[in-house]
Order: structure tokens, then C-alpha cells, then sequence
């Protein structure tokens, strides 16, 4: 798009000749650090009509002048918001291209931060009859009186309000208009009463087909009004503890209906929360599961954190899927699987996710029991298997964690399963051996449709060093700059990406060979954050594994051929000296949308920031930054660099022993106009927090209707409070640190 607007000066026009921006151009706008994409679009469209005669005056074509496609493709990547608002109101043209069908059918107002009460009003007025399909997913800051609007939108055919405020009275209110409805995602809160459902709200639920359920309180929701379900997910989120210390109990469902439909049911998913509330509410769904166990049933998936013991009528559901059912995905609690024989009876199809997350599988039993001795599973597309760490040797029972991995096992599993697209092996200490061609990166670079992965860091490192391997030759921009610090003589820097050296190392084969990979995670094996979910925080970690060490600026340096890379997680990289290898990748992975590092490099002394202040300034396009650092100094300089990145969202600081500068954040708050979430966890006093907090919220809170700022002590004993107030949609994605990477089957929710 900004190449359409570029023309030559008419002779005399210009001094030099050379070839510039047309006023108002998508392509001057990104000169000037406009680099968002929808920002940029609607900034141009609303100063292309202003400009259409200046343009014909001047011999040239305006953005007007585009067909209609062409328009429709860059409309397309504006918020609805912003089209019915803003955009419709340019010229005629626009107007009518503003409700074409193929932009009003499908409204997404997740993550649209700017998208305040009066703006959503507006559109389901304007364009509610049209929508129908509609996300709400995480508007929190929307009040349950703008989400009674959706009522209107009486063409909706799938609806999200994950995250939105719903009553049980509202919830009825809602569906009842909703007729045609048949995918539903809401959450399930404290007070929730399925009896004060209209008998209108519940004919509606009896043909909803797909039901997303976050659940917040024991409950069964209104999975018992939904007698058409063929696609169940269930999201427990309750704490086993209430504000007031009262502790709670399944036992709260006792004499609510319990007679879920599940006869049609193709997908069940269940992900838990940490609590032992949470599995025993689980218990209570499977337990209508273990009666009859669905014919069309094919995908079965649980994911539990720890422990969950198998009882009787798991089992029972256990035998009977074995027995009747052939399953394309499949995730079990680890439990139900260590030491058992299920997998040798399970039945699949054309299976397109297994997930065996932190179970002891060995490689013997992935082969034999999951591939079945190299059998042909060219339609699985995702494979989780972090925390597995025997899955990479034939016996689990001698293996010692700093064995090297059998390579064959792993050639096996490449040569079956050719077709992955996202690979998880991370949280495991997979440690190659010599000889050629046989380094886990070697064989992982077989698998050229891989879009996702996350490793360990010890398995990229190089077995042994090596003799014949050159010294990188340095590039000078990617010496790090930043704060006026100068590089040590000596220290290892980061190739650049026109260095006439090619480098060995088995890591950089492998980037070379996977160019469209999009998400990226190198997490140390022994790497555990200092902020978890219901406890206290950390203050000990484990220390890295020392292969580990072998991995340094180079190695992050490789990342940089990764054109397309839009998420990118580095945590407990020891060997990570002056972070050269950052500024690579801010340089030439300009599509990249998400940012997380901890713990690079020594622990007591951040050496790496003037690379990462270089490496912000590139970064036009991230919007979410999580950055884990004990004793990190979050001070001017560092938010100076940060305000550079534009198109920012959210920021999370973790820093046990960290400190920061108020009057430095409030700045950085006042140039980041996008940033709608400001999580800073360190070890500043409680009163020195507070008064921050306040002063950004009274600040920013009436321009930034999604402003959510949680400024806290990380070692604080209440924190686990604070925490339970975190909007779930950023405590997910951005405020506790996990591996993503084929943590739930590709396009499991729409």
C-alpha cells in the first residue's frame, strides 16, 4: 500500500529529483512513526478525499482513484469502530464502501482499547443488523448497559463476551433476541442463577451448537440449557478461597441441574486453573461423560496443572472412549497416562493434536504407542510435548537429565509427522551428541511448515565447540549504542546480516531453513518465573543448565533471519553478554508484534540494556512487552528508548530487587498513546506504588477507556489479591509467564 502512492516530482518541482512522498501518503505517514497499520489506513483515507483534486490538478492518482477491491482489502484492517465512526464520514464513497458486507459481517472489538461506550453504541446502531458474527472478547471496561446493545444485533450468528460484564438477568435479556444464534462464549460469575433464564433465552441455548464457558464460581452454567452442543469448552478460573476467606466447594452445585447434553458432543476441552476446587468441579462435568461416552466424539482434551488424580469414573470414560471412539486430538492430565497403557488402546483417525505435557513418556512409548513405529501421521499440525523429558530417549527409567537425546527417535518423529506446523519441546534438557547431521537442530530443520516452536536453551546449543569455527565478525549497527555506554573489548557481538561470514552453528542452520517461522521460544530448562499464579512469589530460582551458557549474543543474533516473526520469548540465557544479538533482531524482524525476555545474561547486573534500548527503536510494530529482570532499574532512560516503539499496547515489568522512576513512567505514559495496560511488579515500597498508580489512573483514565494499571510490590504478601483483579484476558497473555506455543489445538475457538 505505500508503494501506490509514490510518484516523481513534475521537473522544477524539486531541487534534488529525487523521488518523495505525496503529501498525506501512507508512505510519509510512516516516515513520520505512523507504523500501525489501521492507524496509518485511516489517516490516509481521511486526507485522500481532501486531496483527490489537488492530485488531478497535479497529473497524478489518489487513493480515491483505487478500485473498489483494492479499498475494501485496506478498510479492512481499520477497526469497526473507527469505519462507522470516522471513516464513513470522509466522502460518499467511502460511506458506502464503510458497510460494504464484507466488513460489517464480522465485528472484532477484542483489543480494540480505543473502542469506548459511546463508540460501540454507535456502531450496533449503525451497522447491528448486519453483524453476524461478533467479538467482545476482554471489552471489560464495557458496562453490562452497553453490552445489553448486542440485543440488537438480532442477525448474530456467533457472539463472544468473554470478559464482559453479564448478569444472569442480562445474560437472559441478550438471548432471547438472538434467535439465529449458534456459537456462544461468556463467562460464568459469582451470582450467576441459571433460573432467572427467559424460557425465550433458553429455546435460544437449546440450538447453540459451540459453547465457550469460563467459569468463576462452581457452577454448571448453561451447559444444561444447551441441548444441540457438538463443541464444549470449559475454562476453570475459580479461586479456592473468596475475598472474605471463605473457603469453597463443588458441593455448591448440589441441586443445580447436573444433566449436561453431551450426545452430540464432537469437542470436549477442559483447561484448569491451579486449586483443587477447580478439579473437583471438573469431576462433576465428566462424571455425565462416564455414563455414556458420545459416538461422534473426536477430540478429548484436559489440561491440569500438577496433579489430578484418575477416580473410577474417569476410567470408566477412559475404557469406554478406547473401545468406541477414534479421536483426532487428544490431552490428558499426566497422571491419567504415567505408567498406563491407555495409549496402546486409543483409536485415531487423522490426528491433528496430541499434547502430553510434563507426563514421563519415553521415546520407546511415543514411537510404539503414538506413532506406532514411524506410522504416517502426516495430519498432525500440532505436538506438545514440554516437560517431556525422557520423550527424546528409549528408556525413562536410566536416563539421567544430562544424557545426550537418541537422535533416531527423533528422526523417527520428523520423518512421521512431516507436516507439523507448531512444535513444542520446551521445559527439558534435550542435549545432542556429536556427528554430523545429527544435532536436534539439523533434524527439527527437516520440518519446513513449522510456524511455531519453542525449545529448550540448552538443545540449540553446539555439542561440543568447535576447531573449524570462525569468529563472527562483528557489525557495526549492531553495537550497542544506547545511554552513551561503550562496548568491552573482547566481548562476543552479534553478526550482521551482510557479514561475509556465514555461521556454523547448528541454531542458525536451523532459522535458515525455517523463514516463515512466526513464533519463537527459547526458554531455559530449569527456567521458572517469579511471578506464579496463587501463591507467593519466588524469591529462588534454579540455577541454568550449563550447556546453556554456550548459547550467547550469536546464537540471539540468528533470530534476525526470521523476517516474518511476530512473538519471541528468550528466558534464562546466562550466556547473553552485552545483548547484541537484540539489536539484530529489532533491525530486521519488522513484523514483530510481541516481546518477551527474562532473566538474560548475569543476574545481579543488567548488562544488556543499552542493546535492548537499540534494539526498542526499531520495534515500530510491538504491542506487548514483558520483561522479567531481577534488579532492574526501570529508569528515564530506559522508558525514553520504550516510548520510540509507537504501536505499544501493554507493558509488564517483573523485578524482584528492581526499582523504578515515577516521574520517568508518567512521561513514558504521556507519549505512549496506545498503552492501555501498565503492570509494574518490583521492589519498590507498597506507599511508593500506590501513589504511582493513582496518579497514571487519574491521569489517563478518562482518554484511555481500557486502562487497566496494577503497580504492586513483587514480593508483597497480598499480591495474590491483587493479582484476582487482573482482567483475565492480560493475566493470560501478557502478566504470567508460560510457553504458548501448541499450548490448545490450532483454531480451537474462532
Amino acid at each position: 500500500v505505500p508503494h501506490l502512492t509514490w510518484r516523481r516530482e513534475e521537473p522544477g518541482a524539486g531541487s534534488d529529483g529525487k523521488p518523495r512522498p505525496w503529501p498525506g501518503s501512507l508512505l510519509s505517514r510512516r516516515r513520520a512513526g505512523f507504523e500501525h497499520p489501521w492507524r496509518t489506513a485511516r489517516a490516509s483515507l481521511c486526507s485522500a478525499a481532501a486531496s483527490a483534486a489537488w492530485a488531478e490538478e497535479a497529473g497524478g492518482a489518489h487513493l480515491l482513484g483505487f478500485s473498489d477491491e483494492i479499498l475494501l482489502h485496506i478498510l479492512s484492517h481499520v477497526p469497526s469502530t473507527d469505519l462507522v465512526v470516522n471513516v464513513r464520514r470522509v466522502c460518499r464513497k467511502l460511506a458506502a464502501l464503510s458497510l460494504d458486507k464484507s466488513l460489517v459481517h464480522s465485528v472484532l472489538l477484542q483489543k480494540d482499547y480505543q473502542a469506548s461506550e459511546d463508540k460501540v453504541k454507535q456502531l450496533v446502531k449503525v451497522i447491528g443488523r448486519e453483524i453476524q458474527q461478533l467479538s467482545m472478547a476482554g471489552c471489560y471496561w464495557l458496562s453490562g448497559s452497553t453490552i445489553e446493545h448486542v440485543a440488537r444485533c438480532r442477525g448474530l450468528v456467533k457472539v463472544n463476551l468473554s470478559g464482559c460484564h453479564l448478569t444472569s438477568l442480562r445474560l437472559s435479556k441478550v438471548l432471547s433476541a438472538l434467535q439465529q444464534l449458534r456459537s456462544l462464549a461468556i463467562d460464568v460469575s459469582p451470582g450467576f442463577d441459571a433460573s432467572q433464564l427467559s424460557s425465550e433465552c433458553r429455546a435460544t441455548l437449546s440450538r447453540v451448537r459451540e459453547l465457550k464457558q469460563t467459569l468463576f464460581t462452581p457452577s454448571y452454567g448453561v451447559v444444561p440449557c444447551c441441548a444441540s452442543l457438538q463443541k464444549l469448552l470449559l475454562y476453570f478460573e475459580i479461586l479456592d478461597r473468596t475475598r472474605e476467606g471463605a473457603v469453597l466447594s463443588g458441593q455448591l452445585m448440589v441441586g443445580q441441574s447436573n444433566v449436561p447434553h453431551y450426545q452430540n458432543l464432537r469437542i470436549f476441552y477442559a483447561r484448569l486453573a491451579p486449586g483443587y476446587i477447580n478439579q473437583e468441579v471438573v469431576r462433576l462435568y465428566l462424571a455425565v461423560l462416564s455414563d455414556r461416552t458420545p459416538e461422534n466424539l473426536h477430540a478429548f482434551l484436559i489440561s491440569v496443572p500438577g496433579s489430578f488424580a484418575e477416580s473410577g469414573a474417569t476410567k470408566n470414560l477412559l475404557e469406554s472412549m478406547a473401545r468406541n471412539v477414534a479421536l483426532d486430538a487428544l490431552q490428558l492430565p499426566k497422571s491419567w497416562l504415567n505408567g498406563s497403557s491407555l495409549l496402546q488402546h486409543m483409536k485415531f483417525n487423522n490426528p491433528f493434536y496430541f499434547s502430553f505435557s510434563r507426563c514421563t513418556l519415553s521415546g520407546g512409548h511415543l514411537i510404539q504407542r503414538v506413532i506406532n513405529g514411524g506410522k504416517d501421521l502426516r495430519s498432525l499440525a500440532s505436538l506438545n510435548l514440554s516437560g517431556c523429558v525422557h520423550c527424546l530417549s528409549p528408556d525413562s527409567l536410566l536416563r539421567k537429565a544430562e544424557d545426550d537425546i537418541d537422535s533416531s527417535i527423533l528422526e523417527t518423529l520428523v520423518a512421521s509427522c512431516c507436516n507439523l506446523r507448531h512444535l513444542n519441546l520446551s521445559a527439558a534438557h534435550h542435549h545432542s551428541a556429536e556427528g554430523l547431521g545429527r544435532h536436534l537442530c539439523h533434524l527439527l530443520a527437516r520440518l519446513r511448515h513449522l510456524r511455531s516452536l519453542s525449545l529448550p536453551v540448552c538443545a540449540v546449543a553446539d555439542s561440543a565447540p568447535r576447531a573449524d569455527r570462525a569468529p563472527a565478525q562483528p557489525a557495526m549497527h549492531a553495537v550497542p549504542r544506547g545511554f552513551g555506554k561503550k562496548v568491552r573489548i573482547g566481548v562476543q557481538t552479534c553478526p550482521g546480516p551482510f557479514a561475509g561470514h556465514q555461521p556454523s552453528s547448528a541454531f542458525w542452520s536451523l532459522l535458515k531453513n525455517l523463514p516463515f517461522l512466526e513464533h519463537l521460544e527459547l526458554i531455559g530448562s530449569n527456567f521458572s518465573s517469579a511471578m506464579p499464579r496463587n501463591e507467593p512469589a519466588i524469591r529462588n530460582s534454579l540455577p541454568p543448565c550449563s550447556r546453556a551458557q554456550n548459547v550467547g549474543d550469536s546464537e540471539v543474533a540468528a533470530i534476525g533471519q526470521l523476517a516474518f516473526l511476530r512473538h519471541l520469548t528468550l528466558a534464562q540465557l546466562p550466556g547473553i553478554l552485552t545483548g547484541s544479538g537484540l539489536v539484530s533482531i529489532g533491525l530486521q524482524c519488522q513484523q514483530l508484534q510481541s516481546l518477551s525476555l527474562a532473566n538474560l545474561g548475569m543476574m545481579g547486573n543488567v548488562i544488556y540494556m543499552p542493546a535492548l534500548s537499540d534494539m526498542l527503536k526499531h520495534c515500530r510494530r510491538l504491542k506487548d512487552l514483558r520483561l522479567e529482570q531481577p534488579y532492574f532499574n526501570a529508569n528515564a532512560q530506559f522508558f525514553q528508548a520504550l516510548s520510540q516503539c509507537t504501536s505499544l499496547q501493554r507493558l509488564c515489568l517483573v523485578s524482584r530487587g528492581g526499582t523504578l522512576q515515577p516521574d520517568a513512567v508518567l512521561a513514558f505514559m504521556a507519549r505512549g498513546l496506545h498503552v492501555a495496560v501498565c503492570h509494574m511488579f518490583t521492589g519498590e515500597s507498597l506507599a511508593t506504588c500506590k501513589s504511582l498508580q493513582q496518579s497514571l489512573l487519574r491521569r489517563f483514565q478518562a482518554e484511555r477507556p481500557a486502562l487497566n494499571v496494577v503497580i504492586f510490590p513483587l514480593l508483597h504478601e497480598d499480591l495474590t489479591d491483587v493479582i484476582r483483579d487482573v482482567p483475565m484476558v492480560h493475566l493470560d497473555e501478557i502478566t504470567l509467564f508460560k510457553s504458548r506455543v501448541a499450548e490448545e489445538p490450532p483454531n480451537l475457538w474462532w
